[in-house]
């Protein structure tokens, strides 16, 4: 048998006074400018210091894991060898993102470190010009129970940071602004800017087969944060099973000199290289998972106007679907969405068993499928699972084969409750669980958008049928909540946006709700102060943020009347306004954050084909921007079409007034935006012929 005798506690550790001992590795970022130093203290514990030009950045610490009976695998090592520095230099092609190519430029060096009881450590140091990330491995020990990880972060310098509470279940709340050293944990990503004006995010690359990370402060050192892994469900203290040979997830730093800096990386990105734990399928056989717009049964739902329960307020019904393919087909929209369409509903309150095959008495499911294809409409299919793991592991099988078979690729699936047998979302199961739907789903060619998920770690770069999700606090929460802040989305794109894609269904034009506050059926107007059920935007906001929260299967999430306008004749039009979303594209082929600050404003500017998207958003300051147009093309004009707030418009007292303006310009201009309180712009730029130019008014 192989032994694992190391005697050394994680609280001696502590108090052992180890200092370093040797330089075992120096990388550097390409362009020298981030260097990540490798030493062993003299307690033998592995420990990186990271300089950010020619400055102290951050010291990572006690690097390894704990296991049962207090064994320490973060201490008691001596150096064995050090590899040749790895240069990794390449474009790589996505099928999807933010940006379709994406450069890899990055040093990584690997260090063999060993117990006096042949415990071997293999530690990977990689480092590119916007970050620095390491994951670990053991061998030569048994399967174990992991206990935890001792791996601390320790900032060289206060700041302040952007972040929600450490949570096992949920990723759903408001973000906290804070000074680092008030923090007392938090979840990742953990944004952050230090009093050098060095921005970053701490989050982990590639999950598999291991708990979630996040972070909880050092009760001695208010800028040093543990690494604390979801346990699982023994009570024990148990966070995981570590197999004989098995990479950490990469545990990362996003590191740059503005705010935006952080969303124009790709590092964490690009850390899921390999295929991890899943397999994969060629790229020519997943053609199936392309960028889509939507519409669907859902916001109903959450106002309290519609039920996912088939009766007399059922949302999901043959009539209603008929409807919203019919508004799909006729305004360029490629999906729409069902939720409740299935049985199990009737039985929500306990432990959930839907069927994913079988539809409500009143949902003609294959007349649906069959009218939709005629119109040349997308389904997505909803799978709520109510928390209840092992009945759908069950039956996903089924269920995928059984859209395959009717030519649908899209299914949200969803996770409202809790996980049995004490399981937590977050957990070694819970991570699990969600690797086995992706490689379900991948086989049966489905596409997927994930609720109530473990957060994204980029393994959509291998796995690009894991689209989208929501892991975080969505537009649902101004349905029946005192709603989400006007900054909530400004913060967004610095903090859950570095994770990957986000599914927060925006778009809602009936801002205060004035279409249903009489609808006896709508459940916040019984609340003892109406006045908040509301969207905590403008219009303007509202159209923006298709742009600036990416997803590539993106939503407009209102009720369909709301995107249509009475005329004085009786008949309706297509609200002018709506028009962006019909004109909008989500496939795009590259992306850049322009301007911005968390909690403040973000400016994104994202194209597809020779068409840009501009997306401006700001909190509850009214503010105005100058946007330099110097992403756009060499020697060709285009026509901006600025949808936007008017001179009067106010979230508060007048969220829905709007201006469009339409306007020629070239690489040279600067586009002058307005954006009102908890307002924004959103500007679709299309080349035009180059003799009808008209320089902006500066």
């Amino acid at each position: 048998m192989k032994v694992l005798y190391l005697i050394i506690a994680a609280s001696f550790l502590m108090l052992c006074g180890c200092k370093n001992d040797g330089n075992l590795s120096r990388v550097t970022s390409p362009d020298g400018k981030i260097v990540a130093s490798l030493y062993l203290d003299s307690c033998g514990s592995p420990l990186i210091k990271v300089i950010v030009d020619e400055k102290d950045y951050m010291t990572i610490n006690h690097i390894g894991l704990t296991t049962h009976n207090n064994t320490n695998l973060s201490t008691g090592f001596r150096h064995i060898s050090t590899s040749p520095i790895q240069t990794q230099q390449q474009t790589q092609q996505l099928l999807w993102g933010e940006n379709k190519q994406v450069k890899v430029h990055q040093h990584s060096q690997r260090i063999k470190l060993q117990t006096q009881h042949s415990v071997q450590m293999d530690l990977e140091l990689t480092v590119s010009n916007d970050g620095v990330a390491f994951r670990y491995c053991y061998d030569n020990i048994d399967s174990t129970l992991l206990t935890g990880e001792s791996t601390t972060y320790h900032f060289a310098t206060n700041g302040t940071c952007w972040s929600i509470p450490a949570n096992f279940e949920s990723y759903e709340f408001a973000y906290r602004q804070q000074p680092l050293s008030q923090t007392p944990d938090a979840n990742t990503p953990f944004t952050f800017v230090t009093a050098d004006s060095l921005w970053g995010s701490i989050h982990e690359a590639a999950l598999c087969n291991m708990p979630e990370m996040t972070l909880v402060q050092d009760s001695l050192d208010s800028l040093s944060f543990h690494t604390w892994l979801c346990p699982d469900n023994t009570g024990t203290g148990t966070a995981a099973h570590y197999g004989p040979k098995q990479y950490t997830a990469w545990r990362s730093i996003t590191i740059g000199r503005k705010a935006v800096d952080l969303i124009n990386s790709t590092f964490n990105l690009t850390l899921n290289t390999h295929r991890s734990a899943l397999n994969s399928l060629p790229d020519d056989q997943l053609s199936f998972a392309r960028p889509i717009k939507y519409i669907g049964v859902w916001w109903g739902m959450h106002l309290g106007i519609n039920s996912w329960t088939p009766d007399h307020r059922h949302g999901a019904t043959t009539k209603s679907a008929l409807r919203y393919i019919d508004f799909a087909a006729a305004n360029n929209i490629d999906a729409v969405l069902f939720e409740g369409w299935n049985l199990g509903w009737e039985q929500w309150g306990g432990t959930q068993v839907f069927d994913f095959i079988q539809p409500a008495p009143d949902f003609d499911v294959e007349r649906i499928i069959s009218y939709a294809k005629d119109k040349g409409v997308q389904l997505i299919m909803h799978h709520e699972t109510g928390g209840n793991i092992p009945h759908y592991e069950a039956e996903m099988e089924r269920a995928f084969q059984w859209c395959q078979d009717h030519d649908i690729h899209y299914v949200k699936t969803g996770y409202a409750g809790g996980f049995p047998n004490r399981h937590l979302h977050h957990s070694q199961y819970g991570v699990n669980h969600y690797s086995k739907v992706v490689e379900c789903a991948k086989r049966h060619h489905i596409a997927l958008v994930v609720h109530e998920p473990i957060k994204p770690t980029g393994l959509r770069y291998s796995h690009p049928n894991l689209m989208s999700a929501e892991g975080a606090r969505g537009m649902e929460w101004n349905a029946w909540s005192d709603g989400n802040t006007p900054a909530h989305e400004t913060i967004l794109p610095f903090t859950r946006l570095l994770a990957g894609p986000m599914d927060y269904t925006p778009g809602i034009f009936d801002i205060t709700y004035q279409h249903i506050q009489h609808n006896p059926d709508c459940r916040q107007w019984n609340m003892k102060d109406a006045r908040q059920c509301r969207v905590h935007t403008t219009l303007a906001k509202q159209v923006a943020l298709w742009v600036v929260l990416y997803s590539p299967v993106v939503m407009a999430a209102d009720l369909i009347e709301n995107y249509q306008i009475e005329q004085p004749d009786g008949t309706w039009a297509t609200h002018p306004m709506f028009q962006f979303f019909r004109d909008y594209n989500p496939d795009c082929d590259w992306s850049q954050a322009l301007q911005g600050h968390p909690g403040e404003y973000v400016v994104i500017a994202r194209r597809a084909g020779n068409t840009y998207y501009l997306g401006a958003i700001t909190n509850e300051r009214a503010r105005s921007l100058s946007v330099p147009l110097n992403f756009l093309s060499d020697g060709t004009t285009y026509e901006a079409i600025i949808y936007g707030d008017a001179a009067n418009t106010d979230y508060l007292t007048a969220p829905t007034n709007y201006k469009i303006a339409k306007l020629h310009v070239s690489k040279r201009d600067t586009l002058s935006l307005h954006l009102a309180t908890s307002g924004g712009a959103a500007v679709i730029i299309r080349p035009q012929d180059a003799a009808s130019h008209t320089p902006l008014r500066k």
